[in-house]
């Protein structure tokens, strides 16, 4: 796809400035666009908005279709009527420039529960937002219920009717843990209901929002728990293979980053239909969609899952080329960015000229002394 001339900003919404230890989508998130607008920028880069699982990081999340509920602004919420002024005085120190992630997440966990608890759930948008989304938000409100309910482990260490999805068992947790179930229905009703607003002041604005998505997802997800037969994994959930990268100028034992492997073979016979679904989820949330790792659609770095480095692993072949044209052939040309850095083969380049997706480059690659580097701006593509 082509994209006219621009330029923007990568901010993720946690950076913004505020009063409770995280930047959120409230105030600063709005002046941010109104900065964004002044300079002449029409692109504003997030990460991936899921909720964040292991390290905190934005690609290891919960789910890859749910929004993270740290990035609620307390501030709307007193608007909203659903909290008081009195509510959301922060309760400690939260330092200015760094996110403490322990204190912040049982600080605005603690708030969204008295703004839940204030909520007559007789709104309507919110009936219809649980409606629509059920596909993924029911197993994601359980998934998350039960995380709480298990002291927040992995779904591996959880009773074998649960990792194995005994329909009895999630029926009796699924009563038992009513509460809690509609505690993060709540939470993800808000997060997209302030997102969606944002994301329509920003087009107003004239600016296009860039999401990610990683390519692959959380070992302890609910896609992974809803999903296990779309990979690679023992009867109790432990996966046999996992993803990273080989060897490399940047480490010498590889990335073993530990993901579950995707049975392309089988998400290729159902028509890729989960696939098609996470992009559709996604375009829901931004204009543009930057797509990690783009290289692994071509093949992957598989490494047996006792490894524990990258150092033994082999590449596999991915239907990338089978992918995208379903993708196009079920929802029409897309605006997708194709992240194609690293050790980039041949075949990797044919599959993304092929569906005209724009690559990256990073300026900072280009500093050394081969004119040849194709990091100057003078040998970039068009």
């Amino acid at each position: 796809m082509r994209f006219p001339r621009s330029s923007g900003v990568l901010l993720h919404p946690t950076s913004f400035p505020g009063p409770h230890g995280i930047g959120d989508l409230g105030k600063a998130a709005y002046e941010f666009l109104d900065f964004l607008s002044q300079s002449k920028q029409h692109m504003w880069q997030v990460l991936p908005l899921g909720p964040t699982g292991y390290g905190d990081s934005p690609y290891q999340s919960f789910s890859a279709f749910a929004g993270n509920p740290m990035l609620i602004s307390l501030e709307k919420l007193v608007e909203d009527g659903l909290l008081s002024e009195g509510d959301i005085q922060p309760i400690a120190e939260f330092d200015a420039h760094t996110v403490n992630y322990g204190p912040v997440i049982e600080y605005k966990n603690d708030r969204l529960r008295h703004a839940v608890a204030n909520f007559d759930g007789g709104n309507s948008d919110y009936h219809r937002f649980v409606n629509e989304t059920a596909d993924w938000l029911e197993d994601y409100a359980l998934f998350m219920a039960l995380k709480g309910a298990n002291g927040g482990g992995s779904w591996t260490g959880w009773d074998i009717k649960l990792i194995q999805r005994d329909e009895a068992a999630l029926n009796d947790a699924r009563q038992r843990l009513a509460d809690e179930i509609a505690y993060h229905k709540f939470t993800q009703w808000i997060f997209f209901t302030q997102w969606l607003e944002l994301r329509q002041a920003a087009n107003e604005q004239g600016i296009k929002i860039v999401g990610d998505i990683p390519i692959f997802v959380a070992h302890d997800s609910a896609d992974v728990w809803q999903n296990p037969h779309l990979f690679y994994l023992e009867d109790d959930g432990q996966p046999t293979v996992v993803a990273g990268v080989p060897p490399d100028y940047f480490s010498a034992t590889g990335q073993r980053w530990g993901n579950p492997l995707y049975k392309w073979d089988l998400m290729q016979d159902n028509g890729f239909k989960w696939w098609i679904k996470r992009i559709k989820a996604t375009l829901k949330l931004v204009d543009i969609i930057r797509i990690d790792h783009f290289r692994g659609f071509e093949a992957y770095w598989e490494i047996p899952a006792e490894e524990e480095t990258a150092v033994k692993g082999q590449w596999v072949k991915a239907p990338g080329d089978a992918l995208f044209q379903t993708i196009i052939n079920e929802l029409g040309e897309l605006p997708l960015i194709a992240e194609n850095l690293g050790v980039i083969t041949r075949e990797v380049e044919a599959l993304r000229e092929k569906y005209e997706l724009p690559g990256m480059k990073v300026l900072q690659f280009a500093f050394g002394d081969d004119t040849d580097n194709p990091f100057l701006p003078h040998n970039y593509d068009a």
